[in-house]
């Protein structure tokens, strides 16, 4: 009976491990995305494919509050240090910052975007005749050969939606798919003057960081009742766009990405299947992402 008990809590022991082991590998590590749904970053990754995630890189995100996932109706997170940080060109998964109906960065928890890092915090990024510049980079961003088929065509080639860009301020820019920005990057940490030019640019950054609104009013910038002229970054941003440059919804037109959005990077494709034949993509397995 004895030797009974001893197996019977052996087993116990390794079950629990077992799940402990695959939570702990699920949270801090590792994850799938199930299936990728658009073709918004073709090449590197194609509708029907099925990604590993890894949380390494920038590090584990976690819930602020374990006992619930919203505090004071905002998702709060914090991170673990990664084995490094998103750099330049790296194909990031995401939450989308911005949740059904909502006009403020409000996490969306259920949704989940893929796109190529171009532009990280500090830097200043712009696009011009389609090439996507960021100042003191020598490096290729994105998908090139996309940008250069962009330079040869005109704003007849698209619909207006397609071709106006963040952020449809037109009293003041006419930012669009060809010609954008420059726009700065914020870092944490980093100042940056606000005024009634870059209001539009930066309002719903800084209405997320300080859950506070930023109106103008007779030429001057208030943050509820305050004059504000300037405002110190809590978080860093980055820009997020598609390789598939004609139909990605990325931060071209709604903005800038929140740093606690992020899940990990897409290093791998488990398995694909041909969203129409509903054949298994043999080629793509095991496919490095890049």
């Amino acid at each position: 009976m004895l030797r009974i008990l001893r197996e019977v809590r052996f087993y116990m022991v390794v079950v629990v491990a077992s799940v402990v082991f695959a939570v702990g590998l699920r949270v801090f590590v590792i994850t799938s995305i199930i299936s990728i749904p658009s073709g918004s970053m073709e090449p590197a990754v194609l509708a029907g494919d099925r990604i590993i995630v890894t949380k390494l890189i920038p590090g584990a995100r976690v819930f602020e509050d374990i006992r619930q996932i919203r505090v004071d109706g905002k998702v709060r997170t914090k991170r673990f240090k990664g084995i490094r940080g998103v750099r330049r060109n790296d194909v990031m998964v995401f939450n989308f910052p911005f949740s059904a109906g909502s006009s403020r960065i409000d996490m969306d928890l259920e949704v989940f975007y893929l796109k190529r890092c171009v532009a990280l915090p500090g830097d200043t990024f712009s696009i011009e005749n389609g090439i996507y510049r960021v100042n003191n980079c020598r490096e290729s961003l994105g998908c090139v050969f996309r940008q250069q088929e962009l330079t040869q065509m005109s704003r007849e080639d698209f619909s207006e939606v397609i071709w106006r860009c963040f952020s449809f301020d037109t009293a003041h820019y006419c930012w669009n798919i060809k010609d954008f920005g420059p726009i700065t990057v914020p870092a944490a940490g980093s100042t940056l003057t606000i005024d009634t030019l870059n209001f539009m640019r930066y309002k719903k950054l800084i209405e997320y960081e300080t859950d506070r609104t930023l109106s103008v009013r007779d030429g001057l910038v208030y943050l509820d009742d305050e004059r504000m002229d300037s405002h110190t970054f809590a978080m860093n941003y980055y820009f997020m766009a598609g390789d598939y440059i004609f139909d990605s919804k990325d931060s071209r037109y709604w903005g800038l990405l929140p740093e606690d959005c992020i899940v990990g990077k897409a290093v791998l494709v488990w398995r694909s299947t041909d969203k129409y034949s509903k054949k298994i993509r043999w080629n793509r397995f095991l496919k490095k992402i890049r």
